[in-house]
């Protein structure tokens, strides 16, 4: 996931993640400031930085930290479900003009294990074919429980869909068994007044 908004000065932006259990979350970002006398966004001033907070499906507050103008956060999800990855900047009057507007570049990455090339540059043939090796296992691993997250997701939502089933029949059984009684009861009431009026 690659993206930009703009905010606010202290301005709070969130995005909401679905990842699934035991998977590495790397989030990379850059802020920019805007410029009134340049009209452009230009790179950020030193001492700017971004709060960053993530909140598990729990409520859980997984990650909350500072980071400066341009920065790389990570995580690792211990429940499957939407995680809220929240971006807040520290700017003050000192550090960038009241109001003036931020943009923020963030690339999220769900379950992927980087490789370094300078390490694998570094390396022989066989510790590199190795090294790529392990990193395919890992992404497989990643995949699978990708599969297996989005399973249960659609398990639950077929066992909610025969939930809503049930009970729309059972409503209606419920309607249909009123609308009887109440015809029952209206026969009834108006044989009763016939009765009483000798009209029968």
């Amino acid at each position: 996931l690659a993206l930009y908004f703009h905010s606010g000065e202290r301005e709070e932006k969130c995005i909401i993640e679905d990842v699934p259990r035991d998977t590495l979350v790397i989030g990379n970002y850059k802020v920019q400031r805007w410029d009134i006398h340049k009209q452009d966004f230009l790179e950020s001033a030193p001492g700017l930085g971004m709060f960053v907070t993530v909140t598990s499906p729990s409520a859980e507050v997984l990650l909350s930290k500072l980071y400066g103008p341009q920065g790389t956060f990570s995580f690792t999800s211990y429940l499957s479900g939407e995680h809220i990855i929240c971006l807040q900047s520290n700017s003050t009057r000192f550090v960038s003009f009241s109001g003036s507007k931020l943009r923020i570049h963030l690339d999220i990455r769900v379950g992927e294990h980087f490789l370094d090339e300078s390490v694998v540059q570094a390396k022989d043939k066989v510790n590199e074919v190795n090294f790529r090796l392990e990193n395919l296992i890992e992404k497989i691993h990643h995949i699978s429980k990708e599969q297996n997250y989005e399973r249960e997701r659609e398990e639950k939502f077929r066992k909610m869909s025969e939930e809503t089933n049930s009970n729309i029949l059972w409503w209606a059984i419920v309607q249909t068994l009123m609308l009887i009684s109440i015809g029952v009861w209206q026969i009834k009431s108006l044989r009763d007044f016939f009765i009483s009026k000798k009209l029968v």
